[in-house]
């Protein structure tokens, strides 16, 4: 995401979301990296989104 973000600041930007869950603290550091880059970050759910991947989801 930080590398898309810097290649073009304007462009949003679409995450695909395919999680059973998993570690907190991965899932908390894509939502900071979400919440830092300048272009909007759209979440969309591909399969499963549980625990911390359905917290990823709601965040947009």
């Amino acid at each position: 995401m930080v590398y898309l973000s810097i290649e073009n600041d304007t462009k949003d930007l679409y995450l695909f979301i395919n999680s059973p869950g998993g570690w907190l603290i991965l899932k908390v550091a894509i939502y900071d990296t979400m919440q830092f880059v300048q272009p909007d970050v759209h979440t969309i759910c591909i399969g499963l989104a549980a625990s911390m991947g359905s917290f990823l989801l709601a965040e947009e």
